[in-house]
């Protein structure tokens, strides 16, 4: 089939709409926009007993371009209903792009967002001009920090995280000091239209291997900042965490989160974790602290597609389930919401009591939205497989495997190489170490088409998939492992029909 776009790569927006939700490959139940291009989640939060979910969109095609702010609704986490676009670009600041930022619950509440002209980004508010947070007013004084921060030789400058301290608001800006390394800089106002510079929060290290699996990049985007455990910001119990998003002239890389304490405007970071296994497939976190106490994360799952292949299926990008944060021993842990629960159907109950694992075991499941729970012990030489999305005549895989690497950790590596036969898909393999907790591993693994999130004793691994059609099959081998439970349930679809690209 022959299709037609414009010079920009946009594609008449009724054959977008098509395409896009015609993919058998886009997300069942994961939220994505209606068609075009979704990144960033933004503006996260729980209104008026109401979910909300803003993020990076381009309803002209599958391409980053101008970027205006979608919003949706949800009462579950699950069921979405579109709103009309939040934020479009208007002549000024934000000519180029409303570009990401957060919901600030202020009178009226506010979004705080970067606004893009040319190669510049610079802090920008909108206020709400009704209490559903439908409509938005941007401010006169846009952009309300004028320039980036005197000497400060950027990489980059935008994204934003902002919060209450005493009789101020403080915000945080994603920079890196070129030569030297992301930095998260501090800002700080009484009205969020007039910010005083109080200077870089925390400043990395951009020196060391610029492949290594924690390298904190030349820039931070996307930088959070909360406190996790009892208590609050800055006190003794629990733990304060920054994350971000490690990025590298253009490269998004990975999420990482420094564990420290943040005191008097400075953050003394103690240590630094990768918050997903799944590198840039679970990009640009953004998370907030709903009404009944639960930490909850967004973050954006990118592609495996090349550039042409998301501008012929006319739509990219899709959020990951929503997560709910705890601290253990230190560290995040993540697990899905339990809202995801009321998705579940066709139980299966595959192993329901101690069984030994020397090979494959028979089992009959198959399916592309499923919701795995397994429980385990695996011995010092011991290793297990399972294989996802398999083809029928076993030529396809997508295949996660655990390994320990001593009583406490945990080797955990989804191999993509056999995913797909399509060209250009990136299948590198995606890997990363897990906690064994007393001796136990608790998995659960979910998967929606194109999509697999992998959660290992708290632990997250997220990545996409490009599998055939057909290729639905799911095996399980192992050696030394003692499999105490399996439990399979289908993932109903929650994708509504009829959606427009501007509600």
């Amino acid at each position: 089939m022959t299709v037609t776009h414009d010079s920009t790569g946009a594609m008449p927006s009724d054959d977008l709409l098509t395409r896009a939700q015609g993919d058998p490959l886009r997300p069942a139940w994961h939220f994505t926009s209606p068609a075009g291009w979704l990144n960033d989640p933004n503006g996260v939060c729980t209104w008026q007993g109401r979910h909300h979910l803003f993020y990076q969109y381009n309803p002209e095609g599958a391409f980053h371009h101008r970027i205006q702010w979608g919003h949706a609704v949800s009462d579950d986490f699950l069921h979405w209903t579109d709103l009309p676009i939040a934020l479009e670009p208007s002549d000024g600041p934000d000519v180029d792009g409303c570009w990401s930022g957060v919901l600030v619950a202020s009178e009226p509440p506010a979004l705080v967002y970067s606004g893009r002209h040319g190669d510049q980004e610079l802090p920008c508010v909108a206020w709400a001009t009704d209490d559903q947070l439908v409509g938005w007013r941007k401010s006169s004084h846009n952009p309300v920090v004028a320039t980036r921060p005197a000497g400060l030789d950027a990489t980059a400058f935008r994204d934003h995280c902002v919060w209450r301290e005493g009789d101020q608001w403080r915000m945080l800006v994603g920079t890196g000091i070129r030569g030297v390394g992301g930095c998260a800089w501090l800002f700080a106002s009484t009205d969020l239209e007039n910010w005083d510079d109080l200077g870089p929060m925390v400043v990395g290290d951009c020196t060391g291997d610029v492949e290594a699996l924690d390298w904190t990049g030349t820039m931070w985007e996307c930088v959070d900042l909360f406190h996790l455990g009892d208590g609050a910001l800055g006190e003794a119990s629990g733990a304060d965490v920054l994350v971000f998003s490690a990025w590298d002239e253009g490269r998004t890389l990975h999420p990482l989160y420094l564990v420290g304490r943040y005191q008097d405007g400075r953050f003394t970071a103690k240590e630094v974790h990768r918050l997903d296994l799944g590198r840039r497939h679970a990009y640009a976190p953004q998370s907030y602290l709903a009404p009944d106490g639960r930490r909850i994360l967004w973050c954006w799952m990118q592609e495996a597609r090349t550039d042409e292949q998301m501008l012929e299926a006319g739509w990219c990008g899709a959020m990951a389930v929503p997560r709910a944060l705890t601290l253990v021993d230190g560290r995040i842990a993540q697990a899905p919401v339990r809202e995801l629960a009321a998705l579940r159907t066709d139980h299966q109950a595959v192993i329901t009591d101690q069984v030994p694992l020397g090979g494959e075991l028979p089992i009959d499941l198959a399916g592309t939205q499923l919701d795995l729970e397994l429980d385990m012990a695996i011995a010092d030489e011991g290793g297990l497989s399972l294989t996802l999305f398999g083809a029928p005549d076993g030529e396809r895989a997508t295949v996660l495997r655990l390994g320990p690497i001593d009583d406490d950790a945990l080797q955990v590596v989804l191999d993509r190489a056999g995913s797909t036969t399509r060209p250009g898909i990136d299948t590198s393999p995606l890997s990363g170490v897990a906690p064994v907790l007393d001796g136990r591993i608790a998995l659960r693994v979910l998967l929606d088409r194109s999509s697999v999130e992998v959660f290992c004793n708290g632990v997250s691994l997220t990545a996409r998939v490009e599998p055939s059609e057909g290729d639905d099959h799911i095996r399980l081998t192992g050696q030394g492992v003692v499999l105490e439970r399996l439990d399979a349930w289908r993932l109903s679809s929650t994708e509504e029909k009829g959606r427009v690209l501007r509600p």
